[in-house]
């Protein structure tokens, strides 16, 4: 049966990849492939859900971070200090080559974990950086051949050796990790004042004792878990590709150079107030996200009913993969699709335009709810961080643009070096 299902979503891979396509199925169909196909590897809670419970865990979460600040100036406030701290480790290395993936993970998930849990971890917190590698490990076994063969043949799989068992026991150590922050958030609650999205959860659970709406502690932590997994991976990875691509393009990054000197200048830190000045930040940013390609696959739906889909019948129950890949390269769409190339954003007169391919963040009903946080993240990070420094690689060495995909591609570990502008 898993080979069967697999061979016919490899079928529909070739229907659903163009960006007209994508968008008929997730915006304009997007009742009938709302629901998530069920995985053996995917633990339920906001990501993998689906029905009602999905709706109101999708809707309480959203509404409950922007309580605590998502898309707001406490937000923005709260990424500048963590900037300021990213940007003195990076000042420490004086220099010198260092590996910038463990330094953005622990910036970026630092974000997210005062949303969800009203704290920051410091950079040297042994069990932060514990989570945060069996994170970045599950999300790449999750979409490796073993992954993919465990949600095909459960049955075998499980009795087999094999990094797929690893998984399992990263999800146990990341779920207790979040598990003691809930006990913590209980000893010490105050129902008129919750500080977080953990308290905020635990106070709701009283109000649906008898619903099946998912508000119990279990459910808890795995919907904290899917928000600080995707709060910090797919961002964090962003930030990777854009070093490899300004490295690699040096005329955009002294291009992008001279806009922040010009609308910011070097002693100012930035804020979301400056990013309608800055037209090629924008466009810089959005193509780093296109042709970095986080997310190449938008995670399986399920068609609610029989339907037609660019005149292919699709039965009841038969499930889809959105390929996000073929819209961001689609060759319709992009001018060159295969080339790093910030024009792509860019009108005649030299204003950001947003075409209707770009869709890292999925689209619909499923869309990212952290969009806005991301966006804010990105725009702040880089900026600060194009502002203080110049990126660079040793004479001869070349960045590779070729990926490791897993759930999310992600660059080949690399090491620069940033010297202070």
């Amino acid at each position: 049966h898993g080979f069967l299902m697999a061979a016919y979503v490899f079928i529909v891979y070739t229907i659903f990849g163009q960006c007209c396509m994508v968008k008929e199925a997730i915006v304009s169909q997007a009742e009938n492939f709302v629901d998530r196909t069920s995985s053996y590897l995917c633990l339920d809670g906001l990501f993998n859900s689906s029905g009602e419970q999905w709706k109101r865990q999708r809707r309480f979460a959203l509404s409950t971070l922007r309580s605590f600040g998502l898309g707001k100036n406490s937000m923005e406030q709260c990424i500048c200090q963590e900037l300021r701290v990213l940007q003195e480790e990076i000042e420490k290395e004086k220099g010198g080559l260092f590996t910038p993936a463990g330094l953005f993970n622990n910036a970026v998930s630092n974000i997210i974990c005062q949303l969800v849990m009203r704290k920051r971890f410091d950079y040297s917190d042994h069990n932060f950086q514990l989570m945060l590698k069996y994170l970045s490990e599950t999300i790449q076994l999750q979409g490796s051949i073993w992954g993919l063969l465990y949600d095909g043949l459960p049955g075998l799989m499980k009795l087999l050796p094999g990094p797929h068992n690893t998984i399992f026991s990263n999800y146990g150590a990341l779920l207790n990790f979040i598990g003691e922050e809930v006990k913590r958030h209980k000893q010490d609650l105050d129902h008129n004042n919750p500080r977080d999205y953990i308290d905020a959860f635990i106070i709701e659970m009283k109000n649906h004792k008898q619903s099946d709406l998912g508000f119990s502690e279990a459910n808890l932590t795995l919907c904290s878990l899917d928000l600080f997994l995707a709060g910090t991976e797919t961002t964090a990875t962003t930030l990777l590709w854009a070093l490899v691509y300004l490295i690699r393009n040096p005329d955009v990054q002294g291009g992008w150079h001279e806009e922040i000197d010009r609308v910011i200048g070097q002693t100012r830190h930035p804020t979301m107030a400056d990013r309608p000045n800055m037209p090629y930040t924008d466009a810089v940013i959005h193509e780093i996200q296109r042709i970095g390609n986080i997310v190449p696959l938008n995670g399986l739906r399920e068609a609610a009913q029989d339907t037609t889909l660019g005149g292919y019948y699709i039965p009841k129950g038969t499930s889809l993969m959105p390929m996000l890949t073929s819209v961001l390269f689609d060759e319709t769409q992009w001018e060159t699709p295969d080339t790093f190339n910030p024009g792509h954003f860019l009108n005649a007169e030299g204003k950001f335009v947003k075409p209707e391919a770009f869709l890292p963040f999925s689209a619909g009903k499923r869309v990212c709810l952290g969009e806005s946080l991301a966006k804010m993240e990105l725009f702040l990070f880089l900026v600060g961080l194009l502002q203080k420094f110049s990126f660079s690689v040793p004479d001869g060495v070349e960045l590779s643009t070729e990926g490791i995909s897993g759930a999310t591609r992600v660059p080949h570990p690399f090491q620069v070096s940033a010297k202070i502008r």
